[in-house]
């Protein structure tokens, strides 16, 4: 099964001319190529898969589906 996460952009950097950003994942942060999305900006989010930025998308639904991510984990950990 493959997941796709949405993450706020907080850092772009050029790495070798590919654009970079560090992601921020609900507190988690990590390294992500922004090759297939170079427009995005700082305070933006982004779909992210396996390292790369897939698709943007707008603050609320980012901010929905890490709720929903919070609620599965929350219901996987009391079973």
């Amino acid at each position: 099964m493959c997941l796709a996460v949405p993450g706020k952009i907080i850092e772009r950097y050029d790495d070798r001319g590919n654009p970079m950003a560090v992601v921020d994942f609900d507190g988690i942060q990590k390294e992500v190529c922004l090759v297939y999305l170079p427009d995005l900006k700082i305070g933006d989010y982004a779909i992210v898969h396996v390292g790369f930025a897939i698709a943007a998308v707008d603050e609320a639904a980012a901010l929905e589906s890490l709720e929903l991510f919070r609620e599965i984990q929350t219901l996987d950990i009391e079973q």
